[in-house]
């Protein structure tokens, strides 16, 4: 599916464009690209100049002209090759000269001189890190990550739409497995129910062109932060924790659900009553104007009053958008308030010693009144 061009993102970019008195962005991270152009790259190889005034221009590999023509908001294109007979040097290279000859117009440049986390491509998740030599190429420039980052905080209507597929996508998945999960079957063979699900039919919906699944599965004692999903095999009456990802064209759901077979162990049980008030009463904070630091402060309180001071050793909420992981970052260390229409993961846990917990997570949308949750799948353990 070809989105119509997001006017209001593209000019909210350019509004604190003008403020920070940058002419022109070049962005290579593919989520920036994304975000700018609406063109998904295969292998991280892209770029985008973009103007404060005038149309970006998007440098792309020539096998990708297809994808571009289909899926870009910008009609003005430059190609790479990807095998170049007469520049035998790597890819990256060649996006760099396109991308200084592009930029050479243009009073005050910015660059992704910091990123913070991974940024990813459309063929395997996994981020094309570029040279010294791409910073080299523009010594004067101006960090473009913080102005990025308060506009992708803030999502518009068609944003929030296409987080919505995702969420759809990753909930549907998890009835598939509710319905298919059986006793014996290993962490990795319910990781691929879920993945086969989301891949084949989030791919073959209507409004989505690419629908990519990334997941961390544990069972019972093997629920840890972080470890691999494993060939632990499920046991009755003991959760099965699904950390799952879905990519949508660009566009990422980031969610904590729990299945259980039979009847759940009494410790779970009372361990899921606990965690699960704790977000139920917490939620309310995620609305506008309320204190992020003082959000994180208060779930961490009520976690140390359930007896688990300290936990969860990951973020208790962090930004979705075109990135899993994206600003805000909510935490005692920063500041800030949450503002209407960020969408947010907010993902309390416990982890037992020796193995074993709960998290819960899901996705919400600010709002003026109350987090609205962009997935319909139930929170906390859900019975097979």
């Amino acid at each position: 599916m070809s989105w119509t061009r997001d006017d209001a993102k593209l000019e909210r970019v350019r509004s604190l464009m003008a403020d920070d008195g940058i002419d022109a962005l070049v962005v290579r991270a593919p989520d920036n690209v994304l975000y700018l152009t609406n063109f998904w790259g295969m292998k991280g190889y892209d770029a985008c100049i973009f103007p404060r005034e005038g149309e970006p221009l998007l440098i792309c590999l020539e096998a990708s002209a297809e994808d571009a023509a289909r899926t870009s908001w910008t009609d003005v294109v430059r190609y790479v090759r990807g095998y170049d007979d007469s520049d035998p040097r790597p890819v990256p290279a060649r996006t760099l000269d396109a991308a200084v000859e592009a930029a050479r117009p243009y009073g005050r440049v910015a660059l992704e001189l910091s990123l913070g986390t991974q940024a990813s491509d459309r063929m395997v998740g996994e981020p094309t890190t570029f040279t010294k030599a791409w910073f080299d190429a523009f010594p004067d420039a101006a960090d473009a990550t913080p102005l990025l980052a308060r506009a992708r905080a803030l999502k518009t209507e068609q944003e929030v739409e296409r987080l919505r597929i995702a969420n759809e996508i990753a909930g549907q998945a998890m009835h598939h497995v509710r319905r298919n999960l059986r006793v014996g079957m290993t962490e990795a063979e319910a990781a691929a129910l879920w993945q086969g699900h989301v891949h084949s039919q989030g791919t073959a919906r209507d409004d989505v062109e690419l629908a990519l699944p990334f997941s961390l599965v544990w069972a019972g004692k093997g629920i840890k932060t972080f470890t691999a999903t494993s060939d632990l095999p499920i046991v009755e009456g003991e959760p099965v924790l699904f950390e799952i990802w879905v990519c949508a064209d660009g566009y990422w759901a980031d969610h904590t659900k729990n299945l259980v077979l039979g009847e759940l162990k009494a410790e779970y049980a009372e361990l899921e009553e606990q965690l699960v008030g704790v977000y139920t009463r917490t939620l309310p904070m995620c609305t506008h104007a309320h204190s992020m630091p003082e959000f994180d402060r208060l779930v961490r309180q009520e976690l140390a009053d359930m007896g688990y001071p300290g936990q969860p050793s990951h973020p208790i909420c962090h930004g979705v958008g075109a990135r899993a992981h994206e600003p805000p970052y909510p935490h005692q260390a920063g500041g800030g308030t949450f503002e209407e229409t960020m969408v947010l993961a907010v993902e309390p846990g416990v982890y037992w010693d020796g193995g074993g917990g709960l998290r819960v997570e899901d996705n919400f949308l600010v709002t003026a009144d109350e987090p609205q949750k962009l997935s319909s799948f139930p929170d906390g353990i859900v019975r097979c």
